[in-house]
């Protein structure tokens, strides 16, 4: 049956108009055939088509197939079926799935089973080789182009002061940016894009800029001398820098963190000018206490990876990628379970400050500390909101978070659990749980 609710199947429509077309065909009229079992559920949607469409979902991991011609995922019939399934699962009779449905689970499971794909050189292939060996002596003179073409552009910003950056001319952040892109530094120009929004934005966007200035500074002095560095800290400068981890490579070579990972919360975004969406997933192992992140990418209608539902657990092995504090990862295989739990945190903020600093000394680069708050209430003062503690310590919460009436009308004067980041400055709660009740914010 299924292991989802009806506001956990929200969160995987694509888009409005295909909740709201989903959540019209929630009803047993629409449907000739309804079915379920502990792997799938199924039925038979009526549409324009002279046949019925036939509508799956798999509940290890929440993809569905369908036969309409729609190229959203999942469409309009899958949301519906998925709905109808978690507001009255009764009215979907367990059965054994019928031909058409076993035959495709068959096919998923064979798919998620096979070993993946490892390119390696030939042994003796010594063209190969030395083409690879050219290609990373020809990176490695763009990328020191690139850093030194950085260092003069953070000089020229030193001499012209912060306040030069309010009314710098666009020109002025994108021809640095497009030299990045061309010196194949691509984290590097995110970090210039980024601070190209800040200006005038908020009271202390000058302060946040000097950090994100140092940031970028001390980044390109430990390239000059990254191989003095662990190795852990060598993969955090690559990896800011842009080099990338293979995926495949990773999951074959490394060992991961077997546990319960509950997903805390899912959100995605979309660039407009390119397409490319962006999904950002936050985990908690419930054994190990350790955050986890996924990264999913997808342009425009195609599939996203739909079993990653804020609030469902999943059972598995999963691999965080090499860092000095490691919170990106991928899983190796996972199962979706039922045994939800509540993650547990810090009770005292002075902890959980001492906890930051420790993370920053490992990675003085990491722009948001994910973090469970406990037996905290959400207090006003003045223009700003807190997090306070039974220590009467107070965290302040970021200017852009928009739901704090929400989550003050969630506690009610009592404690709560709250699951968010950390930037260094200011707090942006993404869930919490006030007794058995979890809301995403």
């Amino acid at each position: 049956m299924p292991k989802f609710g009806v506001d956990q199947v929200k969160t995987l429509a694509p888009d409005p108009a295909s909740l709201k077309a989903g959540q019209g065909l929630a009803d047993v009229r629409h449907w000739i055939e309804l079915g379920s079992s502990e792997a799938a559920l199924w039925g038979m949607c009526k549409g324009s088509a002279n046949e019925p469409y036939k509508v799956r979902v798999d509940l290890s991991n929440n993809g569905s197939a369908c036969t309409c011609p729609s190229r959203k995922f999942p469409c309009k019939h899958a949301l519906g079926l998925m709905l109808l399934a978690a507001a009255s699962p009764k009215k979907l009779v367990e059965s054994e799935p019928p031909a058409w449905v076993a035959e495709w689970l068959g096919k998923r499971a064979e798919r998620s089973q096979a070993p993946a794909k490892r390119t390696e050189p030939k042994t003796g292939d010594e063209s190969r080789q030395k083409d690879a060996a050219r290609r990373a002596a020809k990176r490695e003179k763009l990328v020191e182009t690139g850093i030194s073409a950085l260092e003069r552009w953070l000089c020229d910003f030193a001499r012209l002061g912060l306040a030069h950056a309010q009314n710098a001319p666009a020109a002025f952040w994108e021809d640095q940016i497009s030299r990045m892109v061309d010196s194949q530094l691509p984290g590097a120009a995110r970090m210039i894009r980024e601070m190209s929004t800040l200006p005038g934005t908020r009271v202390d966007w000058a302060e946040i800029m000097l950090l994100r200035l140092g940031r970028l500074h001390l980044l390109i002095k430990a390239y000059r001398k990254i191989d003095l560095l662990p190795d852990e800290s060598q993969q955090d400068v690559r990896s800011l820098l842009g080099w990338i981890v293979i995926q495949e490579e990773l999951i074959a070579d490394s060992q991961g963190v077997f546990d319960d990972w509950l997903v805390m919360d899912s959100r995605t975004d979309e660039d407009e000018k390119t397409g490319l969406r962006t999904q950002v997933n936050w985990l908690w192992g419930k054994a190990s206490q350790r955050p986890a992140q996924i990264l999913n990418f997808a342009y425009r209608s195609q599939p996203m990876d739909t079993s990653l539902v804020p609030g469902q657990v999943l059972r598995g092995e999963l691999v965080y990628y090499p860092g000095a504090y490691p919170l990106r990862s991928v899983f190796k295989e996972k199962q979706i379970v039922q045994n939800a739990f509540l993650p547990a945190g810090f009770e005292a903020l002075e902890s959980f400050l001492d906890a930051y600093a420790s993370a920053l000394g490992k990675n003085p680069w990491l722009e948001n500390f994910p973090v469970v708050l406990e037996n905290v209430v959400p207090i006003p003062m003045e223009q700003t909101w807190f997090l306070r503690d039974s220590n009467n310590q107070g965290l302040p919460l970021a200017a852009h978070f928009a739901s704090t009436w929400e989550l003050f009308a969630l506690a009610g004067g009592h404690p709560l659990t709250v699951f968010g980041l950390w930037d260094g400055f200011s707090f942006s709660p993404l869930t919490s749980w006030a007794a058995d009740r979890c809301v995403w914010l």
